[in-house]
């Protein structure tokens, strides 16, 4: 802890980016590590903000930092105990399948397998389930179906080998941003051909040579049909096929019978179509990337195996530039899955349902109450705690409240639970409220352990500041339960070291290959050896002098008999279809800077400014009386929600699109999941959350209001408020039928009125230091937004900002800003992006010379080049 410079990992996305963290006069800079083979020293908006948000939860007051029980501050003596009592007498009285944990892939390996290991096999319940259930696990389902084991076969170096990358279900651009930069220079530097298979235009559009907007949930129609024809062309590598796959035979001839329509089921150009067909077949070198467009469905794992199966059909697995490659949503979803935090898995990529692999399980840790059997996967597991199934539910680095489909099923759960523990970082999060046991945990730059990226690396992350108030990481409050639980003996670890020593050696126990995770390498590491461990991918077995670059590439697959299965899967339609009364298609998914239910990026005023709002994104055929800009209310068959409307050609007619980030604790009512119903993968049981039917219908509240404040007030009242941070202060946008009956008492108020516009302005001051300003109106204020922030940095307003504060406009007389943030790497605005485009900037390349917008991450581009068309249509690049 002492070192000025230390090397880490990213928290966010499953890319898992090297870091460095420099120590300097203002405290921690972060910078992209040039050595880290993830990412080679690049870095986006979010890794680039991330002391941003360290810097503002130390400052806001956000972390958790002692331990509470039944509501009041607690010893961790009196936590772990009264963890360790309820537990115990949930198992006594309704036996241990009444216990359950749900966890998650910001957890760290060692994390991991400590939950792992408590719950499956010293309580012995197989219910632990976590998040990544809802990114990764329809991958995992075809993976295993397809290659015998859960394992990406290639490397992120294929996307720069390659001749031909696919991207399916993929906003790469926006979600994996240091691989959309590798890819971009890939197609710069080698002529990369790019296609995108996206019902929606995003931001990864802008790398594409073609565009496939084909109907949502037709991806396995599309490649079927695209199977199919390899086998008319004689693309299908036979001789490859004849060594080393079963199953080609079964999977043409479902292949065949939707290739018939396939341009008509899956809504595409016939001669795009071809085109895309006709480039697979005749390049060798093909990679097709795919994500949670292909996963988060009810069909998921047959739509993996549908793009699987071209690769094995052609022999493109794991040779250089050609396999397929699945980007992982979490830093440590790989990980996870490593240790078993999946229900339908065990330890080390052991099967539950193998009595071979309990018993080695159960000798290895000597448990004797690990049993045999699948637990219960994400969405089941919430609707046993609602009908009171399990009884003790324990909560570690997630937001099911929010992130769970059925969301207000989830949160009638965990009220009705009798014993719900939370393990967070964050005092306050819409699952957090309904805990009875709050554990504060180690947050990002504490925690020192490992996690595996979606290349199957395994990096460090080391912690760079000392634990705030009472925290703990993860693993070490879990072994102190299981000792006062009577297990002290099998958790016994004084550091993480110690866990990745045990985890590597479970991962060779009486392993002679038929299990690809392998890390026996290290299962002697000493603690000084794990401290300076460098990036390595598995499978790394004891004889082995380094990891494994790539896998299967020698035709040699995990199934028992060594060959790769070609599964015969056929298109069916998502589980809800459009009707007269739910005639749209909600797509859901993320946004460029924000991460999950922000509880760390929507601290950061520079990540919050790209889209300060969630939008509902709608097609113009779709908007009849809806507003660009205006409000709407978006109902599905289980709730509705308020947000602002974006007219946008992106969308396919008939289809809309919303966020997933924002929480009862950013908005009214804000969270997605209250519309997505609980649809799973009958194989993965993973989510639906691509296609829900839902109407959108004009909200037009009597007012429209902006408030900016140190201390949020309570807004409850309201039925619209977004929540951004901006500063100093925070910003919310209102909207509402009846006046917002706001005060800040002792402090002294300043109002202007005009009852005939219905325009109200109001501040309030302590001294002369601003402390609160509120403008409402009919409609949207139009303020200068940016200026108004600035003024509570200052500790005094100078006479001139005084005077014209109401007005909402600066002394120079400069109004409303347009647009917002457009670079959040470098800080720049629409506004600069369009005066620079007025003065002469003529391409993206111009506009970065001249404001180094887009020189960071990149992930601007598309937007900057959106904002030349429109501003130069005739010299736009």
């Amino acid at each position: 802890m002492a070192e000025d410079t230390v090397k880490t990992t990213c928290p966010y996305c499953g890319v898992g980016c090297g870091l460095i963290l420099s120590r300097g006069r203002e405290g921690w800079e972060v910078g992209g590590d040039p050595d880290h083979p993830a990412n080679k020293g690049r870095l986006c908006s979010k890794g680039a903000a991330l002391m941003d948000t360290v810097r503002a939860e130390d400052a806001g007051g956000i972390r958790l930092l002692h331990p509470e029980v039944d509501g009041r501050r607690a010893s961790w003596d009196e936590a772990v105990a009264a963890t360790a009592a309820r537990l115990r007498e949930t198992v006594e009285a309704h036996g241990p399948d009444a216990v359950a944990f749900y966890v998650s892939g910001q957890l760290l390996t060692e994390d991991y397998y400590v939950a792992n290991k408590l719950l499956k096999g010293f309580i012995g319940s197989p219910h632990i389930d976590t998040n990544s259930r809802l990114c990764m696990a329809s991958t995992v389902a075809g993976h295993k179906r397809a290659f015998g084991a859960d394992a990406v076969p290639g490397t992120y170096e294929d996307l720069e080998l390659a001749d031909l990358v696919v991207l399916v279900g993929s906003n790469l651009a926006w979600c994996h941003p240091v691989l959309a930069q590798r890819l971009r220079a890939a197609r710069r530097d080698r002529g990369t051909k790019v296609v995108v298979i996206d019902p929606r235009e995003t931001a990864t559009r802008d790398l594409a040579d073609l565009h496939l907007k084909i109907t949502p949930g037709s991806d396995v129609a599309l490649f079927n049909g695209l199977l199919a024809h390899l086998a008319r062309t004689g693309a299908v590598d036979g001789e490859y096929v004849a060594r080393h796959v079963s199953g080609l035979d079964t999977a043409l001839e479902a292949a065949e019978a939707d290739a018939a329509a396939v341009a008509e089921t899956c809504g595409v150009d016939g001669a795009d179509l071809a085109r895309f067909y006709q480039w697979v077949a005749a390049t060798p070198r093909t990679v097709s990337v795919f994500s949670q467009g292909v996963n988060q469905s009810s069909r998921g794992t047959d739509k993996v195996n549908a793009i699987l199966n071209v690769h094995l059909a052609t022999g493109r697995v794991g040779k250089p530039g050609a396999s397929p490659f699945s980007v992982t949503g979490q830093p440590n979803a790989m990980g996870g899955r490593e240790v078993g935090g999946l229900a339908n898995q065990l330890a080390a990529h052991m099967n539950p349902d193998d009595p071979h692999d309990v018993d080695r399980l159960r000798r290895f840790w000597k448990a004797p109450a690990l049993t045999g059997g699948q637990g219960l996967k994400a969405v089941d597991l919430f609707r046993a705690v609602r009908d009171g199934r399990i009884k003790a539910l324990w909560i570690m680095a997630t937001n099911p409240a929010v992130s769970l489909p059925e969301a207000g099923l989830v949160r009638a759960a965990l009220e009705a639970c009798p014993t719900v523990i939370v393990s967070d970082v964050v005092a306050d999060t819409d699952t957090m409220r309904h805990a009875h046991i709050r554990l504060p945990a180690a947050g990002w730059g504490e925690k020192d352990g490992t996690v595996t990226n979606s290349e199957r690396r395994i990096s460090r992350q080391r912690a760079f500041r000392p634990l705030p108030g009472e925290a703990r990481p993860d693993w070490r409050i879990m072994s102190d339960v299981a000792r006062a639980l009577g297990h002290g003996a099998a958790f016994p670890y004084k550091r993480p070291a110690d866990i990745f020593r045990e985890h590597a050696a479970l991962s060779a126990f009486e392993n002679d290959g038929a299990r690809a995770f392998d890390i026996g390498a290290f299962a002697a590491i000493k603690p000084k050896a794990f401290d300076a461990l460098a990036p390595v991918q598995w499978p790394a077995p004891m004889d082995a002098a380094r990891g494994t670059e790539r896998m299967y590439g020698d035709g040699r697959f995990t199934h028992s008999n060594g060959r790769g299965r070609m599964i015969a899967v056929r298109h069916a339609a998502p589980m809800e279809r459009a009707s007269l009364r739910y005639p749209l298609i909600l797509n859901t998914g993320r946004y460029r800077d924000q991460w999950h239910t922000m509880t760390r990026t929507g601290l950061s005023p520079r990540l919050s400014a790209h889209r300060p709002e969630p939008l509902v994104e709608v097609h113009p055929d779709d908007a009849g009386a809806l507003i660009d800009g205006g409000l709407a209310r978006v109902t599905s068959g289980l709730g509705s929600l308020l947000a602002r409307v974006a007219v946008t050609e992106a969308q396919r007619p008939g289809e809309v699109f919303l966020p997933m980030h924002w929480s009862d604790t950013t908005a009214a009512a804000g969270a997605v999941g209250r519309l997505v119903a609980g649809h799973v993968d009958a194989l993965s049981g993973q989510p639906e959350s691509k296609h829900v039917p839902v109407r959108v219908e004009p909200w037009a509240p009597a007012w429209e209001g902006l408030l900016l404040c140190r201390a949020a007030p309570d807004l409850s009242a309201l039925p619209y408020w977004v929540r951004q941070a901006a500063g100093e202060c925070l910003a919310f946008d209102l909207a509402g039928d009846v006046a917002p009956d706001l005060d800040f008492p002792g402090l002294t108020p300043l109002e202007f009125t005009d009852p005939r516009h219905g325009v109200v302005r109001r501040a309030w001051m302590d001294g002369d230091r601003l402390e609160a300003v509120l403008f409402t109106g009919a409609d949207r204020p139009q303020v200068a937004r940016s200026w108004l922030v600035e003024l509570f940095a200052a500790e005094t307003l100078s006479a001139a900002d005084r005077a014209v504060l109401l007005a909402g406009r600066a002394p120079d007389g400069s109004g409303a800003e347009d647009g917002g943030m457009v670079c959040s790497c470098h800080a720049v605005s629409r506004e600069a992006i369009t005066v620079a485009a007025e003065d002469g900037a003529a391409s993206a390349e111009d506009i970065g010379r001249r404001t180094r917008a887009g020189t960071g991450c990149g992930s601007c581009v598309p937007e900057i080049k959106d904002i030349l068309r429109r501003a130069k249509p005739a010299v736009a690049a």
